[in-house]
């Protein structure tokens, strides 16, 4: 017998129409949070940032390629690594099928990282990955946006994050296996691994000036993590009590 409790047709019909009264709840309160989402003050961005592109280098305003809006996924890949985040990695195998999708709906989706160019074309071939790519090697973008950090905030613990201040993991007695085993995937330590950060921005163009609208970090990106959201509704769910079970997707044991 499993461990989870059974039931009847007719119970499991009860309980799955109490069930359908919170997922409707919760569907409005997430069309309520869309709506304050998109009603946040827009801000102006006057500096100007350079991007490495396959079509050569490129202004913000270039990323929106004729559209309005712009969604950019923050891309965890130091300049120094060798290959990008595992979780960053799972996450961007959902985005070949979107952007298409995206793109002709006014909406132009990129993942931005400040791995020079060469490297990010040689891990998206790996990776078999088509949607756009783009280095803000020696650019102020991911530092401007709190996703990537020097290694004097991180020393002084002066870093801001997902709305809040507060260090990064420097002690090697506090470091946890898995950031270890991350950090090492990608060729690199975990001072270093943790000067970058996951997250997504938002920004639009309106008569030829860019404004950023929407920023979301750490758990703020889970609602764009696909395979999440499939889980979610599996069974067992997550189902990640001895923590993160996810590879590259070139990496499990076939």
């Amino acid at each position: 017998m499993p461990a989870h409790p059974t039931g009847t047709r007719e119970e499991w019909l009860a309980a799955r129409i109490e069930l359908l009264k919170a997922e409707k709840e919760l569907t409005r309160r997430d069309d309520e949070l869309t709506r304050q989402r998109m009603a946040l003050p827009w801000v102006r961005i006057d500096k100007t940032y350079r991007f490495d592109t396959d079509e050569g280098s490129a202004a913000l305003a270039d990323l929106f390629q004729g559209r309005s809006q712009l969604l950019v996924y923050h891309f965890m890949f130091g300049p120094d690594w060798s290959a990008g985040c595992p979780s960053c990695s799972m996450i961007a195998d959902g985005f070949n099928g979107s952007v298409v999708h995206l793109a002709n709906h006014d909406v132009m989706l990129w993942a931005v990282s400040r791995a020079p160019l060469p490297k990010l074309r040689a891990y998206k071939r790996r990776m078999g990955w088509t949607f756009p790519w783009a280095s803000s090697f020696g650019s102020d973008f991911n530092f401007d946006f709190n996703i990537s950090f020097t290694e004097e905030q991180q020393r002084e613990g002066n870093v801001e994050y997902n709305y809040g201040r507060g260090g990064h993991v420097m002690d090697a007695a506090q470091v946890s296996p898995v950031l270890a085993r991350f950090a090492a995937s990608c060729g690199t330590d975990v001072p270093t691994f943790s000067r970058d950060r996951p997250g997504m921005s938002a920004f639009v163009l309106e008569d030829g000036v860019v404004y950023h609208t929407y920023s979301a970090y750490a758990r703020g990106v889970d609602a764009i993590w696909s395979t999440y959201r499939w889980l979610d509704r599996a069974p067992k769910g997550r189902n990640q009590t001895a923590g993160p079970w996810w590879r590259r997707h070139d990496e499990y044991e076939r």
